[in-house]
């Protein structure tokens, strides 16, 4: 009886001990999810628009929380180029077996006007499951996040087998005083890491409000402008000639709408094919595999390529945004002129792509000129750590989502740390529905279980990325 007796005590105090763990669990995992809230809603409140807005403020706040949560000051650093264009930079210390990872968000969001939302974007609003407010999804939730963790891992005492560094900085969405470019030519040393973490890239998608796949951004396209011109002596109205400034100019233009550059591949977008194959189903998933074979199969590269995302993953691409032309209604043209914007596929040139055009337009007359170089911004390797540690816990957490690796057919702060030699690996965290996408819209919004889940997932993937104690 005795035996008995013993032997049910201690079993009574596992399950004491282990329900009083998990309440201790349950009540740090709330704990954090209201700190995380607290400094998305600080965040969201400040308005940080490039007309009206202060970036230096956000960054402050970020580092008097940082320092309150026990960051000696000499690791958390709040600095700009101006009064209004602020980054903040915050470190913790590891153990120094491996070089630093660097996290990134941006402090900065496009305009809102009031009159075009039917709530306030500068208040967070908690509305039928989800936080509204310019900002929410872009990017000021992977500020929080990171925030919320670093000040967590500093509270536990983390000690990382590598540094950690978190940079929010300014005007990645346009403004005179990129926080990225600004960190690298000024003070590189804060920010110098083996590879970067963006939260502003590498989506995570639901479909029919369950998790379809989770992305890792690897590289993205290079932005350039260019115009093209046409000069012609003009005359009158009444003598029309078909040696017209409009004329040249829509006639190139007419010949570049029908012209596809080259089907190019790179390791993350062959990856992207393959995998996304396993995820469709019926004849576009069998388009996908066939798409990703070297070589690929050209019967479905030219039905892929039907689709504008597809399409934007395979090849350069080219398309005017803007034209203008002419001076007065009763006169001939001139001149005429128009910008041409491209992506340009990972690898490729800026004079190479001039090339292109020029060929494509096939007219002298036609002048093309680059408006601003782009940065060469070279894809990021799939490194095995990374994508692991990516896989470890986002398997852990949601069971059977695979990670796609993704190409950026727009442009986020990657490729200015890329460019400067960081490879940079995009992966956001929080999961969006791609139908819903309202980042630089009216009314932007995640799911608030979307973003609790986000500071979890960064959590878990920070100490899988460091080994530490």
């Amino acid at each position: 009886m005795k035996l008995v007796s013993s032997l049910s005590i201690f079993l009574l105090s596992l399950l004491v001990t282990g329900a009083t763990a998990a309440t201790l669990l349950a009540q740090q995992t709330q704990d954090e999810h209201k700190l995380a809230h607290d400094i998305y809603k600080q965040l969201i409140e400040t308005n940080t628009t490039e007309s009206v807005g202060n970036m230096t403020t956000a960054a402050n706040e970020i580092a008097e929380r940082l320092r309150a949560a026990g960051f000696p000051a000499s690791d958390v650093t709040a600095l700009g180029p101006d009064a209004r264009h602020g980054n903040v930079v915050a470190r913790i210390h590891g153990s120094g077996a491996r070089k630093p990872i660097l996290f990134i968000a941006h402090l900065d969001v496009v305009e809102a006007n009031r009159a075009d939302w039917s709530l306030d974007p500068f208040k967070l609003t908690e509305q039928d499951g989800f936080f509204y407010g310019r900002g929410t999804s872009d990017i000021k939730d992977g500020d929080a996040i990171l925030t919320a963790n670093f000040i967590r891992l500093k509270e536990e005492g983390y000690k990382p087998d590598r540094d950690l560094i978190l940079a929010l900085t300014s005007d990645e969405e346009g403004g005179d005083f990129n926080g990225i470019t600004w960190l690298l030519e000024h003070h590189r040393n804060l920010i110098d890491a083996e590879y970067c973490i963006n939260t502003d890239g590498g989506d995570f998608q639901l479909k029919d409000g369950k998790p379809l796949l989770t992305s890792i951004q690897t590289s993205e396209k290079l932005y350039a402008d260019y115009e093209l011109k046409v000069f012609n002596k003009g005359g009158h109205s009444s003598l029309p000639s078909p040696d017209n400034a409009i004329y040249h100019l829509a006639g190139g233009l007419v010949r570049l709408s029908h012209y596809q550059f080259p089907v190019e591949f790179n390791e993350t977008t062959r990856t992207f094919f393959e995998r996304m194959s396993k995820i469709e189903q019926g004849t576009l998933a069998s388009e996908l595999a066939g798409a990703a074979k070297n070589p690929p199969d050209a019967a479905d590269i030219k039905t892929l390529s039907e689709s504008l995302y597809y399409n934007a993953l395979l090849r350069t691409t080219c398309v005017a945004t803007r034209l203008s032309g002419g001076h007065a209604n009763n006169a001939l043209p001139q001149d005429a002129s128009a910008i041409v914007n491209c992506r340009i596929f990972p690898g490729g040139t800026q004079e190479a792509t001039e090339e292109t055009l020029v060929k494509v337009l096939d007219d002298p007359q036609i002048k093309v000129t680059a408006v601003a170089p782009p940065h060469t911004s070279p894809a990021s390797p799939l490194r095995k750590d990374v994508l692991e540690a990516d896989e470890k816990v986002v398997g852990e957490m949601w069971p059977g989502t695979p990670v796609i690796p993704t190409m950026e057919t727009g442009a986020t702060d990657g490729y200015r740390l890329r460019d400067a030699g960081i490879p940079t690996y995009g992966i956001s965290g929080v999961f969006i529905d791609m139908n819903d996408v309202r980042a630089h819209g009216r009314d932007e919004r995640i799911l608030q279980s979307s973003f609790y889940e986000g500071v979890d997932f960064f959590y878990k993937f920070m100490k899988e990325l460091s080994t530490g104690n």
